[in-house]
């Protein structure tokens, strides 16, 4: 009698799943996500609003994830909730990591910046003219490629073209092949390389246009002032082939002004037309060229477009909807303009893409046609917090563009550390509260 009345209790238990699998709430219970992350600073909930008597039956147990644990990773304020159906048909386990909130100075002045590279990049090539008139590429057969970065010669580090075109110059004066170190992606190479005379200019040449610095006009993001650091751009400066990013050795940042504006068509983005202020009231030194932005310490006086600090949002909490951007379009003052953000991408980190968003502004769209070159970095707000930066722009549609998450750009800084907490249930909710920081 007692094995069929397990048998029937377990066909009564599986047409009531069964049954309530089809009921809209119940899908969107089985659909919260696996890994959830939250911050201390308000309650979280899971709001699977499933029907009152349904939750009743659905036991959370939670398990704390100390610092060995495989799935904490090392990092503290991991935990893991188990929900069964009558404490012993497993639903679902999700994990929940706590997260110390964040709050920093949205930015939006425009800045210059100015890196400087680790070694040479070569950003083309051209022919050298012998004795007997051919027109050679020593370089490029070599295996010399456009997008290498010339870390050495024969040993001795440059840092300058000046350097690079003394070195080659004495190389072939001396009838010896040059030794180039070379770093191409994550690869050193090592390349030699016979210089000829040039009978045009006089020296020993092997064929490359170099260039040791780079400088362009982009806009802050955000900026700490009791740590002094800041971040801008929300994506990587690239060399010549816009695509690997420049290792640099380093560089700053400097206020700047905008004089001008060429608008943004379809095929053809347009850019702000800045200058470097002399007298910058603001300087910053870059530490850091990432997927997500340039990073690292400022200090001066920041004409900041609040008076307070707002929270940086956690990627899963930014939803498609109205927002707002900080960015300059005259002089240096920081104006704000309203956008659309229409599609948000929290797992997209090593693309640096996180969002899509589109200009709604008549203003700006007037002003500018859209997104344009210089706008990198201008901060996006939504719902009272800083959620992201503004990153490019669509090519076929100067209105739209990417823009990167917040959160990922707050997570290259010292400012974020995980936070140890608590949970308190109740019935068809969690709530996860702050007790201690890590």
């Amino acid at each position: 009698m007692k094995r069929l009345g397990r048998q029937v209790l377990g066909l009564v238990l599986a047409a009531v799943l069964l049954y309530g699998g089809m009921l809209p709430p119940v899908r969107g219970f089985f659909s919260l996500p696996q890994m959830q992350r939250l911050s201390t600073a308000t309650p979280f909930k899971l709001n699977w609003e499933l029907p009152p008597g349904l939750a009743r039956q659905v036991e959370i147990q939670v398990n704390s994830l100390d610092e060995t644990s495989t799935a904490s990773q090392g990092r503290p304020g991991w935990w893991q909730l188990q929900l069964k159906l009558f404490g012993l048909i497993p639903l679902k386990n999700i994990t929940v990591q706590m997260v110390q909130p964040v709050s920093v100075y949205p930015g939006g002045q425009a800045i210059g910046v100015l890196l400087k590279t680790e070694g040479v990049m070569v950003v083309g090539q051209a022919a050298v003219r012998d004795g007997q008139g051919n027109m050679l590429y020593p370089a490029r057969q070599a295996g010399l490629e456009t997008g290498d970065t010339i870390v050495a010669i024969d040993g001795q580090k440059v840092s300058s073209d000046q350097e690079v075109a003394s070195l080659i110059d004495a190389a072939g004066r001396a009838n010896r092949p040059l030794k180039l170190t070379v770093r191409r992606d994550e690869r050193l190479l090592s390349l030699n390389i016979q210089p000829l005379y040039c009978q045009e200019t006089g020296r020993y040449r092997i064929g490359i246009f170099v260039r040791d610095s780079t400088a362009g006009v982009g806009t802050l993001t955000f900026y700490d002032q009791d740590k002094s650091i800041f971040g801008a751009l929300g994506h990587i400066v690239t060399g010549s082939d816009g695509q690997t990013g420049m290792n640099i050795s380093g560089g700053r940042i400097v206020a700047a002004a905008i004089q001008g504006i060429h608008q943004g068509r379809r095929g053809q983005p347009g850019e702000k037309i800045g200058v470097f202020l002399e007298n910058s009231s603001f300087s910053g030194i870059i530490q850091k060229n990432t997927t997500v932005g340039i990073f690292g310490t400022i200090t001066g006086n920041i004409p900041g477009f609040f008076t307070s600090p707002l929270p940086v949002a956690l990627a899963e909490t930014v939803h498609p909807g109205p927002a707002e951007i900080l960015t300059v379009v005259e002089g240096e003052k920081v104006e704000r303009f309203q956008v659309e953000i229409e599609r948000v991408m929290p797992h997209q980190r090593a693309s640096g893409r996180g969002l899509v968003l589109r200009i709604t502004d008549p203003r700006l769209l007037a002003l500018t046609g859209g997104i344009i070159q210089g706008m990198s970095g201008s901060p996006i707000l939504q719902d009272g917090q800083l959620v992201g930066g503004v990153t490019h722009v669509f090519i076929n549609d100067p209105t739209r563009g990417y823009g990167v998450l917040a959160e990922w750009m707050i997570q290259e800084t010292d400012l974020v550390s995980p936070t140890r907490g608590t949970v308190v249930e109740s019935p068809g909710n969690l709530h996860i509260m702050e007790i201690d920081v890590g």
